[in-house]
């Protein structure tokens, strides 16, 4: 958490306000973050223009021209769009500073987040080279799901969370989608046919659209660019219900543990 229908909701509420600006430089208030912010960006970003706002995974990419900002909410980050001159808070570690007296600001309180910067083709960064397919676009499609699960004997769950299969993925959607699939999260990946990987992949999509349509989900910190949480937990059919009872079958929802996850699943509806 923050997983992709979080950051693709930041990415559409920036989007209007950022792109064609001109930078005006940044502030760098605790550059200790997961990985530490380049010392000299203020310098870098000063006076570049904002050409278009593009998301990889669970980043945020800010294209500058000839370089790109890479930004990563972490576990629990925010971007927020405010007046350059709202007082810091405690946890308020970098503002990205506009021309028009705006600013980005990450506020990161467990500060497993990122703000790097990229000169040339971003796509080749270390972070981003090695990614899979993004889940909604073409790219990702039952033939490709059904190669990468042939030789994986790990739970079909842990397959869909791993990002050289498929990016953005995380705890809270895998086990959403596995549910309208009708498919348990601990089934080994390599059973499933050809037909099974298809309704996956469209359990995926749909549970995606649905959540970016409601603004993702807020169990905890996250907030959109505005400061308003998002609403699809209200929808959740089986993340954090245990015990409650399934929608559509009426028996207790269950929770197990699968690579230090806690996955929720019917075990009437899901086979």
């Amino acid at each position: 958490m923050p997983e992709l229908p979080e950051v693709e909701t930041v990415l559409r509420g920036l989007e209007p306000y950022l792109s064609g600006q001109e930078i005006a430089g940044a502030t760098l208030r605790n550059r200790n973050l997961r990985w530490p912010i380049p010392i000299k960006l203020p310098a870098i970003l000063r006076g570049r223009t904002i050409r278009a706002l593009h998301r990889r995974a669970k980043y945020l990419l800010i294209e500058c021209g000839d370089g790109t900002l890479l930004l990563h909410l972490g576990m629990s980050g925010s971007l927020r769009h405010l007046p350059a001159a709202t007082p810091a808070e405690k946890h308020d570690h970098f503002d990205l500073l506009l021309a028009n007296g705006m600013a980005v600001r990450l506020r990161d309180p467990r500060r497993f987040g990122a703000v790097l910067w990229c000169d040339g083709d971003v796509s080749k960064h270390p972070l981003l080279a090695g990614l899979g397919p993004e889940p909604l676009l073409e790219g990702f499609d039952a033939s490709h799901l059904y190669r990468a699960t042939r030789k994986r004997s790990a739970a079909i769950k842990q397959a869909i969370m791993d990002n050289r299969v498929v990016v953005g993925v995380g705890n809270i959607y895998a086990s959403e989608a596995l549910f309208r699939a009708g498919i348990r999260p601990q089934l080994a990946a390599w059973n499933l046919s050809p037909a099974r990987c298809a309704r996956l992949v469209q359990a995926i999509r749909e549970t995606l659209n649905e959540a970016i349509a409601l603004g993702g989900s807020s169990l905890r910190d996250f907030v959109g660019s505005g400061g308003n949480p998002g609403y699809f937990q209200q929808h959740h059919r089986v993340y954090g219900r245990s015990g409650l009872p399934c929608s559509i079958c009426g028996t207790a929802i269950k929770q197990s543990r699968h690579g230090q996850r806690s996955s929720f699943y019917c075990p009437v509806c899901q086979k």
